[in-house]
């Protein structure tokens, strides 16, 4: 049912304090992220489009989800990620065949790279940002939940948010899902960003416009201190009624280890910032 399972964590949910926690694990999906659903599109439209060669600028998982799908179809990959990505999702970008281009500088300097090099070149673009379709991949995350509930809306969907597509995508499922009569309410969206670098999250909590913020948090794949996808990020959050939730580096290393020996499942930083109590 779907790309990847949605498990009833019941240890973790006692440990938590929660009547019920179901956990969807991503982690299954063909390159280990769930990155794949916006590129596996990203990848089928570029071939509709008679592209040969896709382009992006990533942390690190859109990266590798995008050379990993790209390879799989046959075509080239040129990838601008930040001087500090991991060494290890380097290394996995190269295994997939792509070109890397390594930016000293922030995330915003490499998606302001990347843009300038898919003008000149040509190259088909998969920055979620800017591409349209991508939110129509990103929105199947919530497609499959509300599936493997059974139509049965929960009360709260959390997710972690760096640039901001994903949940602004999650939301647009979940509002087409409730449009077409699938489900009867609408949950709540719970926003967590590494406290290190929450724009989007701050500008929720203060009532004021985001501004941008350092980058200074080992969750790599969710530092963006300016993220572009803002407006509708923002606008997904509080037409949910939602919550923004800030979560120490601390906190997520224990909440990884929490998620460990509970549930047995293995995620990097990004994507477990959720505190433990």
């Amino acid at each position: 049912m779907g790309w990847s399972p949605l498990y009833k964590a019941d240890r973790l949910a006692r440990a938590l304090g929660l009547d019920t926690l179901y956990l969807k694990d991503d982690g299954q999906n063909p390159t280990s992220s769930l990155k794949d659903r916006a590129s596996a599109l990203a990848v089928v439209k570029a071939r509709e489009a008679g592209a040969d060669t896709i382009a992006c600028s990533s942390t690190g998982n859109a990266a590798s989800s995008l050379a990993g799908n790209a390879a799989a179809a046959g075509l080239s990959t040129y990838i601008f990620v930040p001087s500090r990505a991991p060494r290890g999702k380097v290394a996995q970008l190269r295994i997939f065949g792509a070109t890397v281009i390594s930016v000293e500088g922030s995330y915003e300097d490499t998606f302001e790279l990347s843009r300038a090099a898919i003008d000149r070149w040509g190259w088909y673009n998969r920055n979620a940002a800017i591409n349209p379709y991508l939110s129509e991949g990103k929105k199947t995350v919530t497609l499959e939940i509300l599936e493997q509930l059974g139509w049965q809306a929960p009360d709260y969907i959390a997710l972690s948010v760096g640039d901001g597509c994903t949940i602004a995508g999650a939301w647009k499922g979940l509002k087409d899902l409730y449009a077409a009569g699938f489900i009867d309410r609408l949950p709540r969206l719970i926003s967590v960003q590494a406290e290190g670098c929450c724009p989007l999250n701050r500008a929720v909590q203060t009532g004021r416009p985001w501004a941008p913020m350092e980058e200074n948090t080992l969750a790599d794949s969710i530092a963006v201190g300016v993220p572009r996808n803002p407006d509708k990020a923002l606008r997904a959050i509080r037409e949910s009624d939602g919550v923004a939730v800030n979560v120490s580096d601390g906190e997520i290393l224990e909440a990884m280890r929490l998620l460990g020996r509970t549930q047995g499942v293995f995620g990097e930083p990004a994507g477990r910032p959720a505190p433990p109590g």
